[in-house]
């Protein structure tokens, strides 16, 4: 029986090591102690994860049972522990709030400080991070003596470390070479690479066709005839907050689907309204109906994946197009042109701008839908080049920023290691708004503080636009960013999909 002691002390031992090599090892050696039962629960506290998904309690649900004196002999299982999130997921009706405490009381009565801590970081999601599952599925691999690309290929799938990892002890090889897609398991989406301009796009991929990319959600559509179910990016449910996609899923011809797309909120003149309005329809859960009236959305879809009971994912994007074609009407698809120069693909570049859009994804023809990955295949072309950049620290601001977090500490995420490169910071693009959330939230994810800089848990994501890139000795990753500024928050991403150092070597490359 594994103790959540064990996992914590893991945990801890990982954070402090640069080594992803000893992170990986170390991993190995806790999932190598669970059984097949405590597997499902074990993989998602190492990934940062609960089994049932988010409980629905805010920092303040915490605020009495911290306190609580420590007993002199902390002991809760993986099993317990799992045990109690369920019992609080399965909270309904009147006294939730009293039944919750006591659920709480007792399990914090049986936690030490540490484990109280990872706990509550646990539910409130702060410690999940792509960096961190990575590193958990080279363990796996490590520890079921697997190879990490079966591994790998299994979760763009599943999507879910835990399928993963209980496949790998009971299958091997064998059960992991099964994975495929699945109605109603969401698999990773496919991501873009950049261009500094339309015309390079094309011929990095040629033959090609061009999108327009709209400054949306991205969304996944599984329908398996009258049942259609709606998720996000990375895999959470989104069928009751999106009510009108989930009606327009039903009117599609195919009776089974899954399909990539955005969804996205209109002006009146139809051209886009900005992310954040959209956002603010999407991550809706009360109310839903009147905020549909107020406020609806639509969905464009850009591939499809699985029709009629034909996996369609390693198909040509020509292929998955047609199919897609077949079975969505062109309302509820993106605009897509055909293009056979360059000088074809820089005009629908200058259309998609003119029309309201923040660029397009020129797309190769020839290549499958490379799940979970920054494809070749598909290249995003904007006017202003931006990076997804993780925030590493923030310094407090003077003058009418006093008692603000403001100037942020940016880095791009380094796969070798399983941390993140600085590149620069900027106070460039916060509005008044933003100051205030990000300063009360750097504080709930600090890791040290002093009276200049609060370093946070790589966790929030941002969008930096900038000039151009430049060497630097002032950096580690030896480049910077040239006039940087705050685009927006990506609370829609995760740290897994931010931009890699070594993808910035390569924009430096070409663009510099």
């Amino acid at each position: 029986m594994l103790m959540l002691t064990d996992i914590v002390a893991a945990s801890r031992e990982v954070a402090a090591t640069r080594s992803r090599l000893r992170k990986i090892a170390r991993f190995a050696r806790v999932l190598q102690q669970l059984d097949a039962t405590e597997l499902p629960a074990g993989v998602g506290f190492l990934c940062g994860e609960l089994r049932q998904g988010r409980l629905g309690l805010g920092p303040r649900s915490f605020q009495r049972v911290r306190a609580e004196p420590e007993p002199e002999s902390p002991s809760v299982s993986v099993l317990e522990l799992d045990a109690v999130f369920q019992a609080l997921q399965d909270l309904s009706g009147k006294g939730v709030a009293s039944e919750r405490e006591h659920l709480l009381s007792a399990l914090f009565a049986r936690l030490s400080a540490e484990e109280r801590e990872f706990v509550v970081r646990l539910i409130l999601g702060e410690l999940r991070q792509g960096a961190l599952e990575s590193i958990v599925l080279d363990a796996l691999a490590q520890a079921a003596g697997v190879s990490t690309e079966s591994v790998r290929k299994a979760m763009l799938f599943a999507g879910d470390a835990a399928e993963v990892a209980v496949s790998a002890f009971r299958g091997g090889e064998a059960e992991l070479s099964s994975f495929t897609i699945r109605l109603f398991r969401p698999l990773r989406p496919m991501l873009a690479q950049s261009a500094k301009d339309a015309a390079e796009a094309f011929e990095r991929t040629a033959p090609a066709a061009v999108e327009y990319k709209l400054d949306g959600a991205r969304i996944q559509l599984h329908r398996d005839g009258d049942r259609v179910e709606i998720y996000s990016r990375y895999g959470n449910q989104l069928t009751e907050a999106l009510p009108e996609i989930v009606e327009l899923g039903r009117s599609f011809s195919a009776r089974s689907l899954v399909l990539d797309g955005e969804v996205i909120a209109l002006r009146a003149d139809g051209r886009p309204q900005p992310f954040q309005v959209t956002m603010q329809r999407v991550g809706r859960k009360l109310d839903v109906d009147a905020a549909r009236a107020d406020l609806p959305l639509r969905a464009f879809f850009f591939d499809c994946l699985f029709a009629d009971g034909q996996v369609l994912a390693p198909l040509p994007n020509s292929a998955r197009w047609q199919a897609l074609c077949a079975a969505v009407p062109a309302e509820a698809r993106v605009t897509r042109l055909a293009v056979v120069e360059a000088s074809e693909a820089e005009a629908a570049l200058n259309s998609a701008l003119a029309s309201g859009n923040e660029g397009v994804v020129v797309k190769s023809l020839a290549l499958s839908y490379d799940a979970g990955r920054r494809g070749a295949g598909w290249i995003k072309v904007k006017p202003a080049p931006t990076l997804d950049l993780v925030v590493l620290a923030a310094e407090w601001g003077s003058g009418r920023r006093k008692g603000l977090l403001s100037n942020l500490h940016l880095g791009a995420r380094d796969p070798a290691t399983g941390g993140f490169v600085m590149l620069g910071k900027t106070f460039k693009g916060l509005t008044d708004a933003m100051l205030q959330w990000q300063t009360e939230k750097f504080q709930r994810l600090s890791t040290e503080r002093s009276d200049w800089v609060v370093k946070v848990r790589p966790e929030l994501v941002v969008e930096i636009a900038f000039d151009g890139l430049q060497k630097s000795s002032t950096y580690p990753g030896g480049l910077a960013l040239r006039f940087a500024r705050v685009k927006r928050y990506r609370e829609d991403k995760p740290a897994s999909d931010a931009d890699t150092i070594q993808f910035v070597r390569e924009l430096f490359e070409r663009v510099g």
